[in-house]
């Protein structure tokens, strides 16, 4: 079984995952389900040992040896592009590939408000894109990357683990590091990019307290940076980095928070009912003077309200009225916005309230 003539019909039906797991057939995830492909055998595990062979170089398959799971990136022949995750499972070898577009898609198709367009444009602070896994965060994160490229003179550095899109130089310069070929780690990137005449610094991940803090740093003293977390909402995304630091500095690090955070946007993939595919749901946050005190007193819930009451002003908005928003413009129905609600019982309410439901 060849890899590229499977990820050649990954692209071809615009499935966003292959899965390749030995004793079943290769399998497809496609507009969010779980599809076997047609006419495809069981794998053994040669089969997944090979794919991993064919698509790791020798570095990597060091690394997959000592750790039993690695990431890397693969481009086929036809120029699809894949961010790939190989690792052990019951002693076999799987892997999960995840296509990535070759074109970086705009603001305007991917759905994200015209709000954001302001934020990213802000001289410094701290950006971050949350949500779960699949939500779409990089994709979001490239789409604001290109839009700095394509509308400000700008130096551009980004360090990720894997490089997923390829930016081409347009209004900005962009380098573009990838951990493990280009740089050893976040961290040691992070800190040679501070020396590097950047403006702005997009970091892949935050995934340990030194890195977190060097970004905060970065945001502290004149760049922009922009950065991704495994959190679902604004609120979750300060405590969960007020959170990784011991107790003695976490006064300190709400304060730094509060100066540096520009806005946090979480996201979730929903189904449309209008056309077939999945949008993008996005609750907004960006830092009023009233959001800066909130962080700086530790009085996170009360985030919540207050983005709930600066739609208007400020241009906020939480996941509810996000999801309201989609439903009231026919996107999505009634149970998808209730399954993808963290407060269902509001969004009813809310459909009442507005006369959406009677």
């Amino acid at each position: 079984m060849d890899i590229n003539a499977l990820l050649k019909y990954v692209n071809q039906i615009e499935a966003s995952d292959l899965h390749l797991k030995v004793g079943r057939p290769p399998i497809v995830r496609l507009r969010g389900e779980m599809k076997e492909i047609p006419n495809t055998q069981i794998l053994k595990p040669e089969d997944t040992a090979g794919f991993a062979n064919a698509l790791l170089d020798e570095r990597q398959k060091g690394i997959l040896e000592e750790k039993y799971s690695v990431d890397s990136a693969y481009q086929t022949a036809e120029g699809g592009r894949f961010r790939v995750n190989v690792f052990t499972q019951r002693s076999y070898i799987g892997l999960v590939l995840r296509a990535v577009s070759s074109k970086i898609p705009s603001f305007n198709s991917l759905g994200i408000p015209q709000a954001i367009k302001k934020a990213v444009s802000h001289p410094q602070g701290l950006f971050l894109v949350t949500g779960p896994t699949g939500s779409g965060k990089s994709t979001t994160l490239a789409a604001l990357i290109n839009y700095i490229n394509q509308n400000h003179h700008k130096h551009i550095i980004t360090i990720e683990d894997p490089i997923e899109f390829l930016f081409q130089d347009q209004k900005a310069v962009i380098n573009q590091r990838e951990v493990g070929t280009d740089t050893i780690d976040f961290r040691e990137a992070l800190k040679n990019a501070l020396r590097e005449d950047p403006d702005i610094i997009m970091v892949g991940e935050m995934r340990d307290p030194e890195t977190i803090s060097t970004v905060i740093t970065a945001a502290e003293t004149g760049h922009l940076v922009f950065s991704t977390l495994h959190t679902n909402n604004a609120r979750q995304t300060i405590t969960r980095i007020i959170d990784t630091f011991p107790d003695t500095v976490r006064n300190q690090i709400r304060q730094q928070l509060a100066q540096t955070i520009v806005g946090v946007i979480s996201q979730k993939l929903v189904h449309r009912t209008d056309i077939d595919g999945m949008i993008a749901a996005i609750e907004i946050m960006f830092t009023s003077p009233r959001i800066k005190e909130l962080i700086e007193e530790g009085q996170i819930e009360d985030i919540y309200e207050q983005m709930q009451e600066s739609v208007a002003y400020f241009k906020m908005q939480t996941m509810n009225q996000s999801l309201m928003a989609l439903y009231a413009n026919n996107i999505i129905d009634e149970e998808t916005g209730m399954g993808a609600s963290e407060r269902p019982d509001e969004f009813r309410m809310h459909l009442y309230k507005t006369g959406l439901k009677v």
